[in-house]
């Protein structure tokens, strides 16, 4: 809930966070009392007539949360996996009962859950009399370890602390600490590699318990079955360097390889600098064919510009990397998940496209925080390649005194020019405001008739006028997105194509279904199509938003475009989201560049807390929900 609030940043009513979390409103109270005595005499929480809003204290409570969990269940598991793991001949229950103080009844109990922990790892809890003992590889081990403090660490990101908890305070590996990470990016960008922050701090913790297991005697063997490259061999020699610098502890050959393909897959990329034929020296052909055809599809089949050489390069080397990290369940956490999927819904959809035919192609089931690496390959690469009829027109009214007019627009040009273009400059003191048909008009006197378009500026240029005209370019570009969805409702919502009955649907498979009888009976959608837009969502959860959920089909055969609303009061278990709304999208074939409009825009509305909350409580039926939908859009 404080994580919530904290991306919220805004006041929240008790009964939304109630329904984000599927709790009650009470227990939201209870959890705010919990919250702040995390931090007694500040506020981590702030109470008000609007509900709740992180305090100037959250982020001490966040950090607090470990120190205030210590001794409950899951702090003692995770307690008794590391006595397990640091324990090659096992541990005795009874003693280590009498350590966590508690009775040997309640230590069985959490051997338990240890077994729970361990499904499909690889790894087993034997017991023989009264002492425990874990069997498994040391890779598998390590990786158990990755996971503990993968689930220690907030949204994905790095936290030494955590990762303190999980080896244990006195562990070598802890002391992995910022000056590691400083010289290793310096030194990878010294042999010009470009460096993925995102993926060095799942790096940083393999070096981290890597240093720890081999000072306890646990190194990796080396396989000696595969030939080095050299590019491996200097991330190897590399470090060697480092961690004998900064940790006084001698890897071995083994450890020394694991830790250089780990970064050779998760923390670099050929830099710009490098020649094509050296990014291609290891990259399998075949794979790169593959990604190409899969690249050209998606060109195709959402009308996207990414089908060129050096995007195809790149993501052949990413989705290469990517296999590698398949083959030993070594998957990378991306912070960035969540917005992305919120902020580019048509971007995560590429991406989840992308991974569907790799996974059909090269049998790559990939995980969201993959997917959305993808994403970032693709938004990368529209965002260099971007057009400038993304731009907003302008013109500046200014009435001529000397050479004003063209101090104002240097200063426009100067601040403004990657996104809004002047095309035209009026002097006179009664311009033809009927006849100026720009985005924008940017002007230093009043126009009889107040306007949206119109924003008042200085003549001399300041960074009020600056912020205004920012803020006034984001109404009409949102405006102008929202239009499209309010010129297309009528003809997207098919008449009984709504049910307020979802909260009570066993699960997503049952909600698609019911969603779906209004679409097959008026023949906009088959049994095939529903069955896709299952699979689609097994490939990743479309809750775009912490309110929204948009299952459909990638490919698009429908009939027509058409939309099935389902309201879920209390909210709906989505993937690993809670939805109020559920809106099942038909898209036709023939309509490609409805996808688009439909799908950002729908997403755009459903991102604004208040308005879902106007939306979920006032629509009983379709033309209410239409009535509610189009005055969120005219604001």
């Amino acid at each position: 809930m404080l994580s919530l609030l904290v991306r919220e940043g805004e006041w929240v009513t008790a009964s939304t966070l109630a329904d984000a979390l599927g709790v009650t409103p009470r227990s939201i109270r209870t959890y705010v009392t919990a919250i702040n005595a995390r931090v007694p005499g500040g506020s981590a929480i702030e109470s008000g007539p609007s509900g709740y809003r992180a305090g100037a204290d959250a982020a001490v409570a966040l950090r607090a949360s470990a120190a205030a969990d210590a001794g409950t269940p899951r702090d003692r598991l995770y307690t008794l996996v590391r006595a397990l793991l640091g324990s090659a001949d096992g541990i005795d229950v009874f003693e280590t009962a009498d350590r966590l103080h508690v009775s040997p009844a309640t230590l069985e109990a959490d051997l338990g859950r240890v077994r729970s922990l361990l499904g499909g790892t690889g790894i087993t809890l034997e017991r023989q009399a009264s002492t425990a003992r874990l069997r498994g590889t040391e890779v598998a081990q390590r990786r158990l370890l990755s996971t503990l403090a993968h689930d220690e660490m907030e949204a994905g990101a790095f936290d030494f602390d955590a990762l303190r908890r999980t080896l244990g305070g006195t562990s070598v590996g802890a002391k992995v600490l910022g000056q590691f990470k400083v010289d290793l990016v310096a030194r990878l960008g010294e042999l010009g590699y470009y460096v993925n922050e995102f993926g060095i701090v799942d790096v940083l913790m393999h070096i981290a318990i890597a240093a720890d297991r081999v000072s306890q005697g646990r190194a990796l063997e080396a396989s000696g079955t595969e030939t080095a490259t050299e590019d491996r061999r200097t991330i190897a020699g590399l470090l060697d360097e480092l961690v004998r610098e900064h940790l006084d502890v001698v890897l071995g050959q083994g450890d020394l390889d694991h830790l250089a393909v780990l970064v050779l897959t998760r923390v670099v990329a050929p830099g710009a600098a490098a020649p094509r034929e050296r990014a291609r020296e290891n990259l399998d052909p075949e794979l790169e064919q593959v990604v190409r055809d899969v690249v050209e599809s998606a060109a195709s089949e959402f009308l996207v510009d990414i089908a060129h050489e050096d995007f195809i390069l790149r993501l052949s080397l990413h989705v290469q990397n990517l296999r590698q990290r398949a083959d030993a369940q070594a998957w990378s956490r991306n912070p960035l998940t969540r917005s992305l999927k919120t902020s580019y819904p048509m971007i995560f959809e590429v991406a989840v496209y992308i991974a569907g035919r790799l996974d059909e192609r090269v049998g790559l089931s990939l995980l969201d925080d993959e997917i959305a690496y993808i994403a970032m390959h693709v938004g990368g690469h529209l965002e260099r390649t971007r057009s400038r009829e993304q731009l907003l027109t302008a013109t500046i009214v200014c009435p001529g005194y000397y050479e004003l007019h063209e101090l104002l627009r240097s200063s426009v040009d100067r601040s403004l020019g990657r996104s809004i273009e002047v095309v035209g400059v009026d002097t006179r003191a009664d311009p033809q405001w009927d006849d100026i048909h720009t985005d924008l008009i940017l002007s230093t006197i009043d126009p009889p008739t107040p306007s949206d378009r119109v924003i008042r500026v200085q003549p001399f240029f300041t960074d009020a006028d600056l912020e205004r005209v920012q803020s006034g370019a984001s109404r009409v570009r949102r405006g102008r997105r929202l239009a499209r969805l309010r010129a297309e409702l009528a003809r997207y919502f098919p008449a009984g194509a709504f049910t307020r009955d979802l909260g009570g649907v066993a699960d997503q498979e049952e909600a698609i279904r019911r969603l779906a009888e209004p679409l097959t009976a008026q023949n906009v959608i088959d049994d095939e199509y529903i069955e896709r837009a299952i699979h689609r969502e097994q490939l990743s959860s479309t809750a775009f938003t912490d309110a929204l959920a948009m299952p459909h089909a990638i490919e698009m055969t429908a009939t027509r475009t058409a939309i099935s609303i389902g309201i879920a009061d209390p909210s709906l278990g989505w993937g690993d989201a809670r939805v109020q709304v559920v809106a099942l999208v038909a898209f036709s074939e023939s309509d490609r560049a409805a996808f688009q409009t439909v799908f950002e825009q729908f997403v755009e509305v459903f991102s604004e807390r208040e308005s879902v909350q106007r939306i979920v409580r006032r629509a009983a039926d379709l033309p209410s929900f239409l009535d509610e939908l189009t005055a969120v859009i005219d604001g």
